[in-house]
């Protein structure tokens, strides 16, 4: 795509036509990776890795309650905003497995995974034409720093369908925009589901969902005004039923409710603004970057990524202007040069939208390297970002720009090889940091396990806790133990479903539970030397129990 590059054969804008069923060894070797990088990520859920919380929790109970048929949340429990998918594809695993668990809170995470792996692979051969480059994004798809594998696997609201949903919806913009034949009318009808689902799901997908549907208006406006549009718009709808009916029904706008967590009603400066957005964001959200930290080098990316952005958008945007729109191009997976580079344009322009509405929030600011999973979707951009440098890298510079700029082609093609190494050596080395982390979640799910066992033993059925601790503890034990959120100077804090609270307050003495060392811990160790005999205290490793006598 980028202009000037030696046409070896073929200029390398222009996808080459698919080959045959023949797998050969790059075939081979994007199949090994694809079951590396699930491999991977299975590895870590059977060491209980990344680490969950009570937010995830909630989503848990919120699949519990589905599979009882208790209740049908439509938002993540305690707010109005950010769909409960994820609840309702847990809760089928829930009742097959007979109950809940981490592993089947999040096999459908990992699926959704494979199947953005697969998605995204598929959207790459179709842009590009080129296996090889299509193993190389798969192999950085596969790789997994802490931040990625947090979004990817964590069952917490949003991320993990996001970025599937928006590899379909970019893969069925290409083969609607190329008149690809057979089953239209299905993939006009499935782009519009997918975007009513992300609608309703997080609207941090929005970008993507925008940029792909400009692609389809732009090339098959003609076909919108017929029955493909109406299937299209009759299927967003029904996609965002839930949104739509909630809305009506309680007269609440979801957005209000976006903006204050995006951090909105909160304040920070914009230098803060700028190094968290611009700085730290690329690296932890691509996942270039250790658990929970950047180190100076690791922030390479940074710099290198609104270089690759402009070049993206500038030669993806001369080829849909100077691209002839009838050009016939050959095979059966071919795809046309204007039809790619409009979808390369489209994608490195969602990136843009991507980080510029991060950068602007608060949250950007005040919570750097935790907000940074607010960039989960620019993976999907890595095919368009990368492709250039890939080109370069193979071919070098044409012998137009050489001759007229006086560019070494041996010097850029060398630039184009380091930066593919150090942005697969940086994803590799930060991938090895995320999985020296398993053993010690292994071991800390252990502790939490046998805190649920003990109060169980102990007969304990309604405690009070830390937010953290709360609905974390109520799912762990699939609600034998119910939790009701104090802070640290034990008054009632927030509780995201109210019935557990409820039910608290009803009984006659309540235990308290704290981490080991908490301020929580130091404020109910000082109520029991300040009344002796009040508390009972039962200590396990790496929790406290208080029983009241």
């Amino acid at each position: 795509m980028t202009a000037g590059v030696r046409q070896q054969p073929r200029d390398a804008d222009q996808p080459r036509p698919r080959p045959g069923v023949h797998l050969g060894l790059v075939g081979w070797l994007t199949g090994l990776t694809v079951l590396a990088g699930v491999g991977y990520r299975l590895w870590l859920l059977l060491h209980a890795a990344p680490p969950t919380n009570s937010d995830e929790a909630t989503m848990g109970l919120a699949a519990l309650h589905i599979a009882r048929g208790q209740d049908f949340p439509v938002w993540f429990y305690g707010q109005q905003y950010m769909g409960t998918l994820e609840a309702y594809l847990a809760a089928p695993v829930f009742a097959l497995a007979g109950g809940p668990s981490l592993l089947g809170l999040r096999v459908p995470t990992l699926a959704l995974y494979a199947l953005f792996l697969l998605l995204t692979w598929r959207l790459t051969l179709r842009l590009t034409g080129d296996r090889w480059f299509g193993l190389l994004v798969v192999a950085l798809l596969a790789l997994g720093s802490d931040r990625v594998v947090k979004n990817q696997l964590i069952a917490g609201g949003g991320y993990p369908e996001m970025n599937a949903a928006a590899a379909a919806l970019a893969v069925l913009a290409v083969d609607l925009a190329t008149g690809r034949p057979g089953w239209r009318l299905a993939r006009w009808t499935t782009w519009g589901l997918l975007a009513g689902l992300m609608v309703w799901v997080d609207p941090l997908v929005l970008p993507y969902v925008v940029a792909t549907g400009a692609v389809l208006v732009g090339f098959c406006r003609r076909e919108l005004w017929g029955a493909a549009g109406a299937l299209l718009s009759a299927a967003a709808v029904l996609g965002a039923a839930p949104l739509l009916l909630h809305s009506l029904l309680t007269g609440r706008n979801p957005l209000h409710a976006v903006l204050a967590a995006s951090g909105a009603n909160a304040s920070a400066g914009w230098p803060d603004r700028l190094h968290g957005g611009l700085v730290l964001g690329p690296g932890l959200g691509l996942g270039f970057c250790a658990p929970g930290r950047c180190a100076t080098w690791q922030l390479w990316w940074a710099f290198a990524l609104p270089l690759l952005l402009a070049i993206v958008v500038v030669t993806a945007w001369r080829t849909v202007r100077t691209s002839d729109p009838d050009q016939t191009v050959v095979g059966p997976g071919a795809v046309s040069p204007r039809v790619a580079a409009a979808v390369r344009l489209a994608l490195a322009l969602a990136a843009v939208a991507t980080l510029g509405a991060y950068t602007v929030s608060s949250s950007a600011g005040l919570t750097p390297v935790e907000s940074s999973r607010y960039l989960s979707c620019l993976l999907l951009s890595l095919p368009a970002l990368l492709w250039p440098v890939w080109a370069v890298a193979r071919h070098g510079l044409g012998p137009a720009v050489t001759n007229r700029r006086g560019v070494s082609s041996t010097l850029v093609r060398s630039v184009a090889v380091l930066v593919l190494a150090a942005t697969l050596g940086t994803a590799a080395h930060a991938t090895w940091q995320a999985a020296q982390t398993a053993p010690a979640t292994r071991a800390a799910e252990a502790r939490h396990t046998e805190l649920v066992s003990t109060l169980r033993h102990l007969g304990v059925r309604q405690v009070r806790a830390g937010y953290w601790t709360c609905n974390r503890l109520t799912f762990a034990s699939a609600e034998q133990v119910v939790c009701a959120v104090v802070d640290d100077t034990l008054r009632p804090g927030f509780d995201r479903y109210p019935a557990y609270r409820r039910e608290v307050d009803r009984a006659a003495a309540p235990a308290w539970v704290a981490p080991a060392g908490s301020p929580l811990a130091q404020v109910l160790d000082d109520r029991q030397r300040a009344v002796p005999g009040s508390l009972d205290l039962v200590t396990i490793e790496g929790w406290r129990i208080y029983l009241p006598r």
